[in-house]
């Protein structure tokens, strides 16, 4: 987009986070706001930074995994605006530990927020979006959206399915004046994983190294070049490139690694299995 001042942008998961931090970097730019979240009182913060810096900015109540709360928020703002032209598809929520531990309840409620909003947000919002002259689709991924790792299966699942959305919908609409950005940080100084759910094999949340995490507002700086430059992927830090293009140009490696502690295993007891036989037959 060649300006994004006077626009008006929806932002999901605008309390805490990634959210603010994009919210409040639009604000900075001259964005008018519609921001969602669960969090009333942090939303509410949110609001009222956003309105010191001189934009018009509404906040509201919405449980991102209710289809219909999503219809109801799409029909408010644009009964408010008419018009939308940056959709940021940020809410999402996650789960550490092994697949087989997790409850089908959980596993539908991170579908339903990870994956199936933004879709729901998108389809809804995407008659508007195209009236414009252009407007921009932001959906904020993850690295583990473009390399699978252990005890993360729905979760990268979730962001791999965004990915792929992402694509698809520039290969969709990119003639027709729509950007498309799948945002892809690597670990970020938020609350995501303190305060997941875990599996039972879990005793304590797993956190990821402090030299690993860059800030949110980091993150929402190059959210905001996205938008400007129209960037198809994004995938901020170092460590985050080298492991999807680790993965891209050899992909066994990560693979054999995640499968080296089973080799081990299965080498240990084939080589008693010789023993046992001779044993038996004494």
């Amino acid at each position: 987009m060649r300006t994004i001042r006077n626009k008006v942008a929806l932002v999901t998961g605008a309390a805490s986070g990634i959210g603010r931090a994009i919210a409040l970097r639009l604000a900075q730019e001259g964005t008018h706001l519609f921001l969602l979240d669960v969090n009333e009182f942090g939303l509410a913060k949110v609001v009222s930074s956003a309105r010191q810096q001189g934009v018009q900015a509404i906040g509201r109540y919405c449980d991102v995994s209710q289809p219909e709360q999503i219809a109801a928020s799409v029909a408010y703002v644009r009964g408010r605006w008419e018009t939308v032209d940056i959709l940021v598809n940020n809410a999402g929520i996650t789960y550490y530990g092994e697949t087989d531990k997790m409850t089908a309840e959980h596993c539908e409620k991170l579908l339903a927020v990870n994956l199936h909003a933004p879709i729901h947000f998108t389809r809804e919002l995407l008659p508007t979006l195209l009236e414009q002259p252009e407007a921009h689709v932001l959906n904020v991924a993850s690295f583990f959206g473009l390399i699978g790792t252990r005890r993360l299966a729905v979760y990268t699942s979730s962001k791999f399915g965004i990915v792929g959305f992402s694509e698809s919908l520039r290969a969709e609409y990119g003639r027709r004046g729509l950007g498309v950005t799948a945002l892809c940080p690597g670990f970020v100084d938020t609350n995501l994983f303190a305060t997941a759910p875990r599996g039972a094999d879990q005793l304590e949340n797993k956190l990821p190294p402090r030299w690993m995490l860059t800030t949110p507002e980091k993150i929402a700086d190059r959210a905001i070049k996205a938008i400007y430059r129209n960037q198809r992927l994004v995938v901020p830090q170092p460590y985050a490139k080298l492991a999807y293009y680790g993965k891209r140009f050899l992909p066994g490696l990560i693979d054999w690694a995640h499968h080296l502690r089973r080799r081990k295993k299965t080498f240990a007891s084939t080589s008693i299995a010789p023993v046992a036989k001779h044993q038996d037959a004494a």
